[in-house]
């Protein structure tokens, strides 16, 4: 399991719903909403605490 670095929910990575590299690193996301603000600011998700969203 891996965990979405943006709402920090547990998403296996063969059933993601989306997922990003960066820095040669996969992300795997619970939802599209999820990989797209990822895909706009990674920095603000990696090496803080995840924001939790509603619907989490």
């Amino acid at each position: 399991m891996a965990k979405d670095p943006v709402c920090a929910m547990e998403v296996n990575e063969k059933a993601a719903a989306a997922k990003s590299d960066y820095k040669g690193k996969t992300y795997y996301f619970c939802a599209k909403a999820c990989k797209i603000a990822f895909d706009k600011d990674p920095e603000k998700y990696l090496g803080k605490q995840p924001e939790m969203h509603k619907g989490h």
